[in-house]
Order: C-alpha cells, then sequence, then structure tokens
C-alpha cells in the first residue's frame, strides 16, 4: 500500500504529540517528587528535625551550599552550619516553602526558585532560594543551594 504525504504527515504530528505528552508527563511526575521532598523537609524542620530536613540534600562532599556566611561544601558541613544557626526549636520556629517555578533541565536535573518564611516568637525571617535537583540513584536530591 502506498502511503500519501498526508498519511506520511498525520504519523509524524501522531509520533510528535506522543513525544511531547510523554515529556509533559516526566515533568509533572518531577515536579511532584520534588514538592513531596520539600513537603517533607518542612515537616522535618517544623518537628525540630534538622537531619530529616537534611534527607532532601544529596549526601555527598560535593553538596554546594550558598548562603549569608558564603559557600559551603558537602553534606555533613551544612548539617552542622543549619546546628550552629538554628540550635532549638525557638530559633527555628515554622516553616514554609513557596515554589514559584519547578523546570526540569534534563532527565536527571531540575532548577527551582522559590521562597522560604520562618514565622518565630521574635520575628518573620525570609528569603528565597534556588535549588539544583538531581536524581541520584532513583532519588531527587539537592546538590545546589543557593538561599538568601
Amino acid at each position: 500500500m502506498k502511503k500519501t504525504p498526508f498519511t506520511l504527515y498525520t504519523h509524524l504530528l501522531w509520533a510528535g504529540l506522543l513525544f511531547i505528552s510523554s515529556f509533559v508527563a516526566a515533568q509533572s511526575k518531577t515536579e511532584k517528587a520534588i514538592r513531596s521532598a520539600m513537603a517533607a523537609q518542612e515537616v522535618a524542620w517544623n518537628k525540630g528535625d534538622l537531619t530529616g530536613f537534611m534527607d532532601g540534600y544529596w549526601k555527598s562532599d560535593q553538596l554546594r551550599f550558598i548562603g549569608s556566611r558564603g559557600l559551603t561544601y558537602g553534606w555533613d558541613a551544612t548539617l552542622a552550619n543549619y546546628k550552629k544557626g538554628y540550635p532549638g526549636k525557638a530559633e527555628m520556629g515554622t516553616l514554609t516553602f513557596t515554589l514559584l517555578s519547578v523546570e526540569q533541565i534534563s532527565r536527571n536535573s531540575a532548577y527551582v526558585v522559590g521562597q522560604w518564611r520562618l514565622e518565630r516568637q521574635k520575628d518573620n525571617p525570609s528569603g528565597h532560594f534556588t535549588l539544583l535537583w538531581k536524581k541520584i540513584k532513583g532519588k531527587w536530591l539537592i546538590v545546589s543551594d543557593h538561599s538568601s
């Protein structure tokens, strides 16, 4: 059976739509995983569990955290900085994240921009963050965090 140009274009159109829909589904699956991980971080923080909060980060010496004190390398050093800056529940307060954008930039990486806010007895500090997430061994983890 001879294929007409119309039939060929129809097949190409359907193939293109299938590709786009699979990419959109992958993006939403990635976004759901990242939102879920960040919700778990909020819960851990609000319980005063800094180690649980750090579960969202890549447990590696190559983790990068950029904050008001400059650049910190490594999961252990980042946790130590959190413990120093937030020694108790009063200093930790109640954390809320607001995600402004979640952009999948490759199959195994995503870029997230958002806001953080702490509600504490004495004040309510807030700021913004940019996070680079990578899928490592099947799990989405923060590999670079710039928070201000």
